[in-house]
């Protein structure tokens, strides 16, 4: 390829990656707030998460406009498309990491209107919803240095969110149990729990993709041992 050609085609992708971890500093925020929210119980810190989710989806949808772009002008060599293709996935997971932590506000506003916070064990989730936010800042860091390494630390840890929601669930329903009044605004602490989650399982999707440019290896669906010899 024309030297001139492919150092403009190195500023594109590297500005198309700059666009994402920007777009990835965005739905960080929404989870701080979202998180906030729920630790204050309050609506109007809620209502912040929500004003941002507009932002994120046009994010999302100028992104693809580029990688779109750059493919039909560029012919992209097979390392490249790689990057391309898992920028469009990463792209994607962060827009849907964005929409759960809409999701979180819009329950905490519920559970606001229910006047139901007090009696609701929502400090339970704090742990979760900081292990959540710690996988994505991790992840995002190896997409900054395609750091395939450190994705495997990422998918090693996954399952810790699992776990605590697991044991928030079974907690949630005794207190259901114990106190039928706040049945209603307890399925509203349920969805965030499982928001939460998920928030985890799109970071754990974002290391995938990093592993995939980086080794060409589509590692989804594997087990540890297969990843690790993958990334080796």
């Amino acid at each position: 390829m024309d030297k001139h050609i492919s150092t403009q085609f190195d500023s594109e992708l590297r500005g198309v990656s700059s666009r994402v971890l920007e777009m990835g500093g965005l739905v960080e925020a929404q989870i701080r707030l979202a998180i906030e929210s729920l630790a204050l119980m309050s609506s109007d810190v809620a209502f912040k998460v929500t004003e941002a989710e507009e932002m994120v989806n046009q994010f999302e949808v100028d992104i693809d406009s580029e990688l779109s772009s750059i493919i039909a002008r560029r012919q992209p060599t097979a390392r490249d498309l790689r990057l391309l293709m898992a920028i469009s996935r990463t792209t994607a997971n962060l827009e849907r990491v964005g929409d759960e932590a809409a999701r979180m506000a819009r329950m905490v506003q519920s559970i606001c209107k229910a006047s139901a916070s007090l009696r609701l064990p929502s400090g339970d989730l704090r742990v979760a919803s900081d292990l959540a936010a710690k996988q994505l800042r991790k992840a995002l860091d190896a997409f900054a240095r395609l750091d395939a390494t450190e994705c495997v630390s990422i998918l090693r840890e996954d399952d810790l969110i699992d776990q605590e929601f697991n044991g928030f669930v079974r907690r949630l329903i005794t207190y259901m149990m114990e106190d039928p009044r706040t049945i209603s605004a307890s399925l509203d602490l349920l969805f965030i729990a499982k928001a939460i989650e998920r928030i985890g399982d799109h970071a754990k999707n974002i290391a995938e993709c990093v592993i995939y440019i980086v080794k060409g290896a589509d590692v989804r669906h594997s087990s540890m041992a297969e990843i690790e010899t993958a990334v080796r």
